[in-house]
């Protein structure tokens, strides 16, 4: 997971990510990657419009953004 993160973030490259909250709730997010850590990811989420730091052990896929796919619904 850690490289494929990393392989997005050097990439200036757009991905959709399934991520699980602590509350147990399961969202689908596009996000632009900013900086990645050992632990964490902070990213720019399309979803709430804001920078969001995610665990990396919540993410359950991630997936590159090729060409001008739509903005998840």
């Amino acid at each position: 997971m850690h490289g494929l993160l990393m392989k997005c973030m050097k990439r200036h490259q757009l991905a959709d990510m399934i991520y699980i909250g602590s509350d147990g709730s399961i969202t689908k997010r596009r996000v632009r990657l900013l900086r990645l850590r050992q632990d964490t990811v902070t990213a720019y989420c399309f979803l709430r419009q804001e920078r969001r730091t995610f665990k990396i052990d919540r993410i359950l896929s991630v997936r590159p953004v090729y060409g001008h796919e739509k903005q998840p619904g």
